[in-house]
């Protein structure tokens, strides 16, 4: 085995935080394995400059935050690399793979208000009311579609804007003292809050019925060379096969769908006594459309649940209009 392995991410926060993670798992299962972090900057890493843009306008989409730490491993620079798996193509690169992901976090989306809203209410009274909460008209920051789509699906009257940048950044754009106001409230993924120590930053927690998370919000995973039987295996140790059932089944639908992030598409997966439950739902950018879809079935494989998500992704392809998959964004200012 080797006693050193360079490990490739991106250089924020959130991400650093996961990688650090993983690290500390492989220290605990191989106390003798050295591991080096190597940052690589991708296309997807925000910059004030780049503006207040949806990812979806971005070329590239998704394979901007994975794209150089890929090549990266392609060119034998890095050994492994740490994703969060809902930002990766739901196809991998050629001669690389994902087999094995650390214990899933919280998958459900929060919204975090502004300091303005918070004084309109008690909203520690009203966590059970969920999107009802928000004030008629409400300004929503969001640079995610399915969140903005999701978001008119239920409540057509809010106003959906660009907000970028990483975890703490949109945070401070949401509540700081320079810029706090720009938006009535945003929303966050709870396993990034989780992740960095920043939970109590959320106001509500949405359950997946009202807001379907990503496909594999939540997971991290490791990317290795196919071909690297010893890398492969050093990471076994730290694998949750769960979250690997889960996600590669979640995956499987988002490929029959033509998932991007150009696309509203939400996916979730629980296995629970070896039977999986997954739903689907893919919603047309302004909301108005909304197709939802579920299945269960046994499944002890990653073959067993990617079957099975690859019937849930056909069924609803079936159901769902062909120009739901060719919608241009357009952004009104």
């Amino acid at each position: 085995m080797k006693k050193q392995i360079k490990i490739g991410t991106r250089g924020s926060p959130l991400a650093m935080a996961q990688t650090r993670t993983v690290c500390a798992r492989l220290a605990e299962a191989h106390p003798d394995l050295e591991t080096e972090i190597v940052v690589i900057q991708t296309s997807g890493d925000w910059k004030p400059a780049d503006g207040e843009v949806r990812l979806s306008a971005v070329e590239g989409g998704k394979g901007l935050f994975a794209k150089e730490i890929e090549q990266a491993l392609l060119d034998g620079r890095i050994d492994a690399a740490v994703h969060s798996m809902k930002d990766m193509d739901s196809t991998l690169p050629e001669g690389l793979v994902v087999e094995h992901m650390l214990v899933r976090e919280d998958p459900r989306d929060a919204l975090l208000f502004s300091r303005k809203i918070k004084e309109l209410a008690d909203y520690s009274q009203l966590k059970n009311e969920g999107l009802a909460v928000l004030p008629q008209g409400s300004i929503v920051g969001s640079a995610s579609v399915r969140r903005g789509a999701f978001l008119l699906s239920a409540r057509p009257d809010l106003k959906i804007v660009p907000f970028r940048g990483n975890v703490q950044t949109r945070i401070d754009k949401l509540r700081g003292p320079e810029r706090g106001g720009v938006v009535d409230c945003t929303l966050l993924a709870m396993a990034g809050l989780n992740r960095l120590g920043l939970a109590g930053e959320a106001d509500i927690v949405l359950e997946p019925e009202e807001m379907l998370p990503a496909a594999a919000q939540g997971a991290v995973g490791i990317e290795v060379r196919a071909s690297d039987d010893d890398i492969l295996s050093i990471f076994g140790y730290i694998s949750d096969l769960n979250t690997v059932l889960c996600v590669k089944a979640e995956r499987e639908v988002l490929r029959i769908l033509d998932g991007s992030c150009h696309t509203p598409i939400g996916v979730y997966g629980v296995l629970d006594g070896g039977e999986l439950w997954l739903r689907v739902r893919v919603v047309s950018l302004d909301g108005a459309q909304r197709f939802d879809d579920e299945i269960r079935g046994g499944v002890q494989t990653v073959e067993e649940g990617q079957s099975l998500g690859r019937v849930l992704g056909e069924r609803l392809k079936r159901r769902v209009l062909p120009e739901i998959f060719n919608q241009e964004i357009v952004d009104d200012g």
